[in-house]
């Protein structure tokens, strides 16, 4: 994910903001902004950086960061798709003011879809004035098909190019939707492991960017929250990791649990952050992630059913994450 702007989600905050859906808006802003978003879409399509670059919008056409590299990574995922555009919305805080110490306050945008108790949320800190939009599109094909959402500023005629997140929709084969019935399943069959899992895959698929939050978001979450096994009912994290002791009595602290597909496996792949020290000679490291992948497969014996194998990233200060994975099969 490419963030332009700092961007975060922060529930709760008094709207001040005002947006519009698609379905409330003009056919010719709709019109136009679904044209611009297809034209930004093909230059990623394309490869087309120096257009991108273009279409930026003055503060960051300068600051180009990381655009190129995660352009150059999402091109090749597209080739031969047909690009669709899916949700528009238009994000106005033209009448925002300034806080006492003259930052920007938080930019809040709740979005009633079709007037119903549905909504999409947005959150967006330290946002200049100005009107704004949210353009997702999907470039679909029968592999691979990918989400790719932008967020345009209105800079005086023109909507240049603010915010760029680009993300799969599939992972080994299948949707958000599937992971979410199937994490479901886990769930009664207290699978609660897998399904934790499954859950978090399920939103990293539905969600365009981590900045929105939605009613069917939202559900999905408190799914995830009510499967948890006690391990993971605060989540995993470096102040919270999980620890996971070997038969042997060495002892592993886990980070970060998730998943991962890049194997472009049958079954998606756990992924875990450990802590250590130093990451030392290959030989120590491969053995410490072998034991690592090891001790967390026989303390969770059901995550040999749902997934492919298992992915350890060794990390250390100030050094370079050490990554290893094994198959299911492979791990003793």
């Amino acid at each position: 994910m490419v963030l332009l702007a700092s961007l975060l989600v922060v529930p709760g905050l008094v709207q001040a903001e005002v947006c519009t859906t698609q379905s409330q808006m003009a056919a010719t802003d709709r019109d136009a902004l679904a044209a611009r978003a297809k034209e930004l879409a093909a230059m990623v399509q394309d490869g087309n950086v120096s257009d991108l670059q273009a279409a930026l919008v003055p503060e960051y056409a300068k600051d180009f960061g990381s655009l190129p590299d995660v352009v150059n990574g999402v091109t090749p995922k597209l080739k031969g798709g047909a690009i669709v555009v899916e949700q528009v919305y238009l994000l106005d805080d033209s009448d925002a003011k300034h806080n006492a110490n003259g930052s920007q306050p938080e930019a809040q945008f709740y979005c009633s879809l079709n007037k119903s108790p549905a909504e999409a949320d947005f959150s967006i800190p330290g946002l200049d004035t100005g009107k704004y939009a949210f353009v997702i599109t999907e470039v679909q094909n029968a592999t691979s098909p990918w989400r790719l959402s932008f967020l345009l500023k209105q800079v005086q005629s023109k909507w240049a190019l603010a915010g760029f997140y680009p993300t799969a929709m599939w992972a080994a084969g299948h949707d958000g939707l599937w992971y979410w019935r199937q994490a479901r399943t886990m769930a009664a069959n207290n699978q609660h492991w897998n399904a934790w899992l499954y859950y978090q895959e399920a939103g990293e698929l539905l969600r365009p960017a981590r900045f929105i939050q939605s009613t069917h978001l939202q559900k999905l979450r408190s799914e995830q929250t009510a499967a948890a096994p006690p391990q993971l009912s605060e989540g995993v994290s470096v102040q919270a990791p999980l620890v996971v002791k070997s038969a042997d009595g060495q002892e592993f602290h886990f980070t970060s649990l998730g998943v991962d597909d890049s194997l472009g496996k049958e079954k998606v792949d756990v992924a875990a952050r450990l802590k250590v020290d130093q990451i030392g000679d290959v030989a120590t490291a491969n053995k410490r992630n072998a034991a690592a992948m090891s001790a967390l497969v026989a303390a969770y014996p059901e995550l040999r059913t749902a997934f492919h194998g298992v992915w350890i990233f060794a990390v250390a200060p100030g050094q370079n994450p050490f990554a290893t994975e094994q198959a299911m099969s492979e791990i003793h």
